[in-house]
């Protein structure tokens, strides 16, 4: 989901609180007297740009709760950097988002019906719910009426829970923004789209600790695959996995792998090694239903982490 942060001091903590609020004037109806029927017009630009490209939703996805982990759902990530700002789409956990130009689509979309309006940040929570949906999964009412932010630093990327987290880190990371063990193991069911670098699962089949050069918790022929397709050296420039082996479904299969040592991360990993979070892992794999009632409950629950100010007119820049 993101890359290596450091532990986050008390102080900082309360710097997170005074910059986000959870949900403070969103609604469900917000844009009913000022823009009816742009929620319809997102949809279909997210499908379009689906059928050209297969990737899109799980880079959507993505793309939105790399947003909210930072500032919480301001449309920041959108930023680009300017002078000697760089900004946070340009940090090193989200040099490999894509699909930027879905999210300029859709606001040129909106823009055109209702100029002004609508947030660059709703229209990534909402493009991500689509992307769910186009995918296969569960659709829900997605609360309206965030501001985008003005302010975007690559550095705060830091921030990012790191595929090399273990559960103690994790727990940390969701806590600080008021997302239980079971948003964490429920959203890391988003898991169950897209597609991850060598470097993001590296740690796990090289080098592994003192003892063991592969994570003992791999299942051995998944090992020896990957290990063929990342060797430790001369890996090529785009070589990797897929998260699972319906990776543009959006299904229960990701808790499958997990249970079977085979998944990708040391996050992926992380979730067997409390009691709590192993019997979510069960129950999800076993039940597709029970997966897609909680994951609606904890995208809400994330992308209603708030913290911007304005409505931006193009989300590239700052008004």
């Amino acid at each position: 989901m993101g890359a290596m942060i450091q532990m986050l001091s008390t102080p900082f903590l309360f710097l997170l609180l005074s910059l986000w609020s959870l949900g403070d004037g969103l609604s469900l109806n917000y844009y009913d007297n000022t823009c009816q029927g742009f929620e319809s017009t997102i949809t279909d630009v997210v499908k379009k740009t689906t059928k050209n490209d297969k990737t899109v939703p799980a880079a959507l996805l993505r793309m939105h709760f790399h947003d909210c982990f930072i500032r919480g759902c301001d449309g920041s990530v959108l930023l680009n950097s300017v002078g000697n700002n760089t900004a946070e789409k340009d940090g090193p956990p989200n040099i490999s988002l894509h699909a930027f130009y879905v999210i300029d689509k859709a606001k040129q979309a909106v823009e055109a019906m209702c100029p002004g309006v609508v947030s660059c940040a709703d229209i990534l929570a909402l493009a991500a719910r689509d992307a769910v949906v186009i995918s296969g999964g569960p659709t829900w009412d997605v609360p309206k009426g965030r501001k985008d932010g003005r302010v975007s630093k690559a550095i705060e990327t830091r921030q990012l829970p790191a595929p090399t987290f273990n559960i103690s880190q994790l727990q940390q990371s969701f806590s600080q923004r008021g997302l239980s063990m079971a948003d964490l193991v429920t959203l890391s069911g988003g898991h169950s789209l897209g597609f991850a670098h060598c470097s993001s699962f590296r740690n796990r089949i090289h080098s592994f600790n003192t003892n063991n050069d592969i994570d003992p918790s791999l299942a051995p022929a998944f090992a020896a695959n990957l290990r063929s397709i990342c060797p430790l050296k001369n890996t090529a420039k785009n070589a990797g996995s897929s998260m699972d082996p319906s990776p543009t479904t959006f299904d229960n299969n990701y808790f499958k792998v997990v249970l079977q040592g085979k998944s990708l991360f040391s996050s992926d990993e992380a979730l067997m090694t409390t009691s709590g979070t192993k019997g979510l892992v069960s129950q999800f794999a076993s039940s597709k239903g029970a997966f897609n009632k909680a994951f609606v409950k904890s995208m809400i629950k994330m992308s209603s982490l708030t913290g911007g100010q304005e409505v931006r007119l193009d989300c590239r820049k700052v008004n």
